[in-house]
């Protein structure tokens, strides 16, 4: 990652000791004012204006509408996106503080500075194969969008998110889920696009979890007349031999009759299926460092190639 200002997703800063004393009498807010620090707290009414009320502690903050994201002003984001935030940690700079017609002392916010200060000084910077923080906002059936820093947006599209296709981005994610997540492709607007796949490792690495022989836990990812395929891994599936009863989402059983390297195959015999819902636990990644400029899927002299080459800045576009 070039180097730049590194922005977390919404939320992140909430709980820390030094966002938490900025809070704690008028004095250390004003404090943040100067300093143009940027703070963290609840939103915890949308007025009918649809301005933010924020708890600030000691005083109360006001985000009005045009500075509650970038994109209110011009109509290029929606209004349900400072609805979304009631109950939810908002980012924000202090721009200053008035006093009421009640006499009490309110402080005038802005989230859309912050994001603006995000995307300039970090989200413009990155670059494809980056691995950057983001948190889960919500899903929908074509893909899983996150927070990569300050509220800002970005898609993980549904057969980016791991090798082994599912249904809905709810069979891997779960809304205010914290993963990581890499930058794909920039397009000549400056909108990123994410993958997930590669940092769940190669079929390789995922191979050598299991062996011939053994009875491993499973779920029933689809059902054809050939064969049902059942997934052991993110990004590690293997085809079972027909068996009547058996329905997407089930959970199984499998015994693995044999692991073919140069075909990337992994067969099963289901022992048995069945309904359950068991917690999502994300396994964790194999890759853990900040960039990668090629993943290779497919193990070296397989007659089939997936691999996924993340282009140099200046072919990005």
């Amino acid at each position: 990652m070039s180097s730049s200002t590194k922005f977390q997703p919404e939320g992140w800063l909430c709980d820390t000791p030094e966002n938490a004393a900025a809070f704690t009498s008028l004095a250390t807010l004003q404090e943040a004012c100067v300093q143009g620090r940027v703070l963290e707290a609840r939103a915890i009414i949308c007025d009918s204006a649809h301005n933010l009320i924020v708890d600030c502690g000691c005083v109360r903050g006001i985000i009005p509408k045009n500075e509650c994201a970038i994109g209110i002003e011009d109509g290029t984001t929606r209004e349900i996106a400072i609805i979304s935030r009631v109950n939810k940690p908002v980012c924000f700079t202090i721009t200053e503080f008035r006093r009421g017609s009640d006499n009490n002392t309110y402080a005038l916010l802005s989230r859309r500075a912050v994001q603006k200060r995000c995307i300039e000084t970090y989200v413009n910077r990155l670059e494809p194969g980056d691995i950057i923080d983001a948190r889960v906002t919500h899903l929908e059936p074509f893909g899983c969008f996150v927070d990569i820093g300050c509220g800002v947006a970005s898609l993980i599209p549904i057969d980016a998110i791991s090798v082994s296709r599912i249904a809905h981005p709810s069979d891997r994610f779960r809304t205010g889920q914290d993963i990581r997540a890499v930058v794909k492709s920039i397009d000549s607007y400056g909108r990123i696009s994410l993958s997930h796949k590669e940092l769940w490792g190669t079929w390789e690495e995922n191979a050598a979890l299991f062996h011939s022989g053994e009875t491993v836990a499973g779920i029933v990812r689809s059902v054809e007349e050939y064969g049902i395929f059942v997934e052991l891994t993110p990004n590690l599936a293997g085809l079972a031999e027909p068996r009547e009863g058996v329905a997407p989402g089930q959970q199984a059983s499998v015994y693995i009759k044999n692991l073919i390297r140069d075909k990337m195959k992994v067969k099963l015999i289901i022992v048995d299926s069945f309904d359950a819902q068991y917690p999502l636990s994300a396994p964790p990644y194999f890759i853990t460092g900040d960039h990668i400029d090629r993943w290779r899927y497919s193990p070296e002299g397989c007659g089939k190639v997936i691999e996924t080459v993340f282009p140099p800045p200046d072919q990005a576009g």
